[in-house]
């Protein structure tokens, strides 16, 4: 029997898969893993951090204030005598939240509006876009100012009338006022670049021949955007979400710092730089460990999403 040729063997390669390509690309990507690795630490300190801190991020000992840190307070203490390393881990959960839910407004805002503009053409197109220079031609501090300046009087006094009808402790929490307002006036200055972005790649992708079967089917159009058109264009936009993340902390603990976002006693990096800013010659410690923080998550989400756009770029490929 004759031996059958090498030439001949048919070799089966394994199918390719765009996901698992591009982790093995990001798992080459040294500076991307320790952004991810730092955003998973964070991410795990914004949900179980405070219940892992010795101390309460409100309680006060004026016989400990403005204490050096040490093993006993590794940030040391403010002004109060608080704890500042379990105000910075409760800081992590605000920044957390605040970036994630904002995110995912924006995100939800923009990709909707991008993939009707890009998808329908005009008129759509026409008036969303001219809603996106509109939105993106208002500077950002202004339009926060503008919105907590006009709302944040009304519901606080609403919420002081309901608490004098029911007696129910809830409307007594003014903080989460702050985050409504933070929430909705940082998810209105955000979601014009992902409105640009998706809009961008759905012109792109309604000329594709699959776009063309589906509607030879008879496909509706929104069944053709739910199923062919979003998902192929997620992959830019998980690149710009995970840039959008690092973007919305620095923007929340900027307005904190201005006096217009979270506020004392809830616990924000801005606020806290705030504080720390005033008094920083005599206790640099108060400053450096919400700055330091701060500077370390923006740093490693813009590590995560260079590596992620390598990764999902298929020109990146080798």
């Amino acid at each position: 029997m004759s031996a059958i040729p090498l030439s001949t063997i048919e070799t089966v390669e394994e199918p390719v898969s765009l996901w698992r390509d591009a982790w093995y690309r990001l798992r080459r990507n040294r500076l991307a893993i320790f952004g991810l690795v730092i955003v998973v630490i964070l991410a795990f300190t914004a949900i179980f951090g405070p219940y892992l801190t010795p101390y309460d991020y409100l309680s006060q000992d004026l016989n400990a204030r403005n204490v050096l840190p040490s093993m006993s307070h590794l940030f040391g203490t403010d002004d109060l005598g608080r704890d500042v390393f379990s105000r910075v881990v409760f800081g992590t959960r605000t920044a957390f939240l605040v970036a994630v839910i904002v995110t995912v407004f924006a995100v939800l805002i923009g990709l909707v509006l991008g993939a009707v503009a890009g998808f329908f053409g005009n008129p759509f197109d026409r008036v969303i876009m001219w809603l996106t220079d509109v939105t993106m031609s208002v500077p950002n501090l202004l339009l926060v100012v503008v919105i907590n300046a006009s709302l944040k009087s009304p519901i606080s006094k609403w919420m002081e009338a309901r608490y004098l009808e029911t007696l129910n402790p809830f409307y007594r929490e003014t903080m989460w006022v702050d985050f409504i307002l933070v929430f909705g006036s940082m998810a209105l200055i955000s979601w014009p670049p992902y409105a640009r972005l998706v809009r961008a790649q759905v012109l792109s992708i309604r000329s594709r021949p699959y776009i063309t079967a589906a509607q030879a089917l008879g496909l509706s159009n929104w069944i053709i955007i739910k199923r062919y058109v979003i998902p192929n264009a997620l992959g830019p936009l998980i690149v710009s979400v995970s840039a959008g993340l690092g973007t919305a902390m620095v923007l929340e603990s900027a307005f904190s710092f201005l006096g217009v976002g979270v506020n004392p006693p809830t616990p924000s990096w801005g606020n806290m730089i705030s504080d720390g800013l005033r008094v920083w010659q005599h206790y640099p410690h108060l400053l450096a460990a919400p700055a330091a923080v701060l500077g370390l998550a923006s740093v490693a989400f813009s590590f995560l999403g260079d590596g992620l756009n390598d990764a999902l770029n298929p020109r990146g490929s080798k």
